[in-house]
């Protein structure tokens, strides 16, 4: 049943109202706090209360604009939406309280343009979500875009500049010339840009069109990161955590591999996408970035730049899922938009905590930081032990069902992928996790095993303070939400069944 409700726009109101808030709070930074939080609560809170109209089977409309007869800026609540719109905006409101931390401790600039861009990029990110047809997402996928390119470049440097150039260039770049032109191709083929339950392109339309058009749309949503174009999201890695933690796990990344997926499943079907060999083509472009960039991330030294590469790796697992065009394929590839959501937003938590309290960004400059921060990498190895798929946390979900829809699909060569993929995770996260735990402080070396402890703590082998910089946990600001990022990854994995509720109501 199709609900009329202006629910779905206010959502997105909501942080527009709260970015003005914001500007007009300039001037009070406890104020402007408040009313981040604020607008992130009551976001959170109005995506919450159409849980059980949709989890009921039904969907939920508004139009907000028509201005052509078969277009209009118009917002449709499904399953599918519902999941993406409430993971990210629930962890909005813990990456408000880890900001406040972050950028208060660092004393960082421009404190009120960076919530006001936060703000701004959630309304877009909800408006992706809520979308109910091409024109309206392509207008949020621009606007998302737009908003965070002032977050990617907020440091200001040459270094921040470079990385925002980069970033811009590739995302407008390929919606241009790829997004749009598959939109309008869709549009002409089709007669309409409306999403469909089974896709929208009426049959007798020429096989060889209807493949370039989904070629475009997948070049053209580079937000997906998939191979070749990926290197925006490494480049992006200049901008502060908190923002990391956006573009990966919120807003960004999550944007184009749900893009992806309303392509697979309302605008092709999962019947024409098999028909066309769509799915195949899908698979092995997923697969090839899976452990291409897994292997990239072996070779960084630097701890955002892989986690950057991990992200471009597992991003491509919610592609898998969606290419198998399995029940269980599927289920995987949507369940992975929370799992990875969920523990990748910890290790980015988890690195700028590392920075805040040691300015550490190196891998190799971590050793024995566990026993100086055991919060900070107890969560961090739980978020990297759920990358992995490590029972029983939530990743170990996803590839379970990946798993199995590789086997409906009669697809053994995915499995292996799945397998090779994993290791490629366990070796470049275990060892962070071992020198964390297990290595010796580099400026530590010369001492005694007796006074390791007592040199960690930050006195010398004589039992005086030393002067130099002591490594501790940092607020609670940041601690708190990096560990319910954590804790949540594990029940995620302990108890899956209120999650598949809603992926199975995307594939009836």
């Amino acid at each position: 049943m199709e609900i009329e409700s202006i629910k779905p726009f206010l959502a997105i109101a909501v942080s527009l109202i709260g970015a003005a808030s914001i500007v007009a709070a300039r001037k009070n930074p406890n104020i402007r706090e408040v009313c981040s939080v604020s607008a992130a609560i009551i976001k959170f809170i109005i995506v919450a209360s159409m849980i059980p109209t949709v989890l009921a089977g039904n969907t939920i409309h508004y139009t907000l604009l028509s201005f052509l007869p078969q277009v209009s800026i118009a917002f449709r609540v499904d399953a599918l939406g519902l999941i993406f719109a409430a993971t990210a905006s629930f962890l909005w409101i813990l990456n408000t309280f880890y900001s406040i931390g972050y950028m208060r401790s660092l004393k960082e600039h421009a404190q009120t343009r960076y919530y006001t861009c936060f703000a701004l990029t959630l309304s877009a990110t909800m408006g992706i979500a809520f979308s109910a047809n091409l024109i309206t997402l392509y207008l949020f996928y621009e606007l998302i875009t737009f908003c965070t390119f002032p977050l990617v470049a907020h440091k200001e440097t040459e270094e921040a500049f470079a990385g925002g150039s980069k970033y811009i260039f590739y995302l407008v770049g390929t919606s241009k010339a790829f997004f749009l032109s598959a939109i309008i191709l869709t549009f002409t083929l089709s007669g309409t840009v409306d999403f469909g339950p089974k896709g929208l392109f009426p049959p007798g339309i020429a096989p060889t069109l209807l493949i370039i058009t989904y070629l475009l749309f997948l070049a053209g949503i580079g937000k997906a990161a998939i191979m070749p174009f990926h290197a925006w999201l490494p480049a992006a890695m200049v901008a502060p955590t908190p923002v990391s933690a956006l573009l990966h796990a919120v807003a960004v990344v999550n944007t184009g591999v749900f893009c992806v997926l309303r392509v697979i499943l309302n605008v092709f079907g999962i019947e024409l996408m098999s028909q066309l060999g769509l799915g195949v083509i899908t698979a092995f472009l997923a697969s090839f970035t899976i452990l291409t960039a897994s292997i990239y991330a072996l070779t960084r030294d630097n701890l955002k730049a892989r986690l950057a590469y991990s992200t471009v790796s597992q991003l491509s697992y919610i592609i898998l899922g969606g290419a198998l065009l399995t029940p269980s394929g599927m289920a995987g590839g949507i369940m992975h938009i929370v799992h990875h959501a969920f523990s990748k937003i910890t290790l980015f938590f988890c690195a700028g905590s590392i920075y805040m309290a040691s300015h550490k960004t190196k891998i190799s400059e971590m050793g024995g930081i566990g026993r100086q921060m055991p919060w900070t990498m107890v969560a961090f190895s739980i978020g990297a032990l759920s990358m992995i798929g490590v029972p029983p946390l939530s990743g170990f979900i996803t590839k379970w069902y990946l798993g199995l829809g590789s086997i409906e699909a009669h697809q053994p060569a995915i499995l292996v992928i799945l397998l090779i993929s994993s290791l490629l995770n366990a070796a470049y996260f275990v060892p962070i996790i071992y020198k964390a735990f297990f290595d010796v402080p580099e400026g530590l070396l010369h001492l005694k095993p007796m006074s390791l402890g007592a040199a960690a703590r930050g006195f010398d082998e004589e039992g005086d303070h030393k002067e130099e910089h002591t490594i501790k946990e940092p607020s609670q600001f940041i601690l708190i939400p990096l560990m319910l990022t954590a804790v949540i990854s594990l029940i995620l994995g302990l108890f899956p069944d209120f999650l598949l509720t809603f992926v199975k109501e995307v594939l009836k």
